[in-house]
C-alpha cells in the first residue's frame, strides 16, 4: 500500500530513446525501398504507440491495415533486438527515481509503448527499484490519454479512485501525458527535455526543466 504515487511516461521523459526507435522505422521503410525520415521527423510522430508511429512514417499510398501490420512486424524484430542500443537515461532521472522510492514514494511507468519494450528498457536502466507496476501497451488494452492506465497504477498501489485529491502525480513530455493526468483527476508535471514543444503543456500545472526541478515539484505536488 503506497500513499504517495508518481506514475511515469517513458519515451521522452524517462529516456530518451528517439535515436533506437527512428533506426528501427527506417530498417522497416529501407526493406520496402520507401524514403526514410531523420531523427527530428521521428520527434514529432512518437507518443501514440508503435502501429502509430509506423503508419505516419508510411507514405500515404502504403496506409493501408496489411501493409502498416507487415511493416510493423518488421519494425517490432529489428527494435526489439535494438532495443538498447542508443537508448540512454535523461539526465538526473535515474537517481531521482531512486530517491522517490528511498523517500517511500510508490513509483510506476505508464507507456504507449509496447508493453514487452517497457518492460526491457525498465530492467535495463531501473535495476533496483520496485516499481508498483511497468505498464505499456497490450492488445485490447487502451492507449493514453485514456485514464485507465492511471487507474490500474493506482488500483496497485492501494490508492481510491474516489479520493477527492489523491497523491497521485503523473508525469510526462507531451500533451497526451497531460491530458492523461486530467482525465485520471491526478497531477500533472511535464517535463521539457522530451519530444514536445512547451506550448504542449497547457493543462500540465507544473513544468520541469530539469531532474532537480522536477524532484522539488513532485515533493510539492504530493504534500
Amino acid at each position: 500500500m503506497q500513499k504517495r504515487l508518481v506514475i511515469f511516461d517513458l519515451d521522452g521523459t524517462l529516456l530518451d530513446t528517439i535515436d533506437d526507435l527512428s533506426a528501427a522505422v527506417n530498417h522497416s521503410l529501407s526493406l520496402r525501398g520507401l524514403p526514410l525520415h531523420t531523427r527530428e521527423e521521428y520527434v514529432k510522430m512518437v507518443g501514440h504507440g508503435v502501429r502509430n508511429l509506423v503508419f505516419q512514417a508510411l507514405p500515404q499510398e502504403h496506409r493501408d491495415d496489411a501493409y502498416v501490420d507487415a511493416a510493423l512486424a518488421d519494425f517490432v524484430a529489428y527494435y526489439t533486438e535494438h532495443i538498447d542500443h542508443l537508448t540512454q537515461p535523461y539526465p538526473g532521472m535515474q537517481a531521482l527515481v531512486e530517491a522517490l522510492d528511498t523517500k517511500g514514494y510508490g513509483v510506476a511507468v505508464a507507456s504507449n509503448k509496447f508493453q514487452a519494450g517497457v518492460e526491457r528498457l525498465i530492467a535495463k536502466f531501473f535495476p533496483g527499484v520496485p516499481f508498483v507496476q511497468v505498464l505499456g501497451n497490450a492488445p485490447g488494452a487502451p492507449l493514453k490519454p485514456s485514464p485507465e492506465i492511471v487507474f490500474s497504477a493506482m488500483d496497485k498501489a492501494g490508492i481510491s479512485r474516489e479520493e477527492s485529491d489523491p497523491k497521485v502525480v503523473m508525469v510526462g513530455d507531451s500533451r497526451t501525458d497531460m491530458k492523461t493526468a486530467v482525465n485520471a483527476g491526478v497531477k500533472g508535471i511535464a517535463v521539457t527535455w522530451g519530444f514536445r514543444p512547451v506550448s504542449d503543456f497547457d493543462e500540465a500545472q507544473y513544468v520541469a526543466n530539469t531532474a532537480e526541478e522536477l524532484s522539488a515539484m513532485i515533493d510539492s505536488a504530493l504534500e
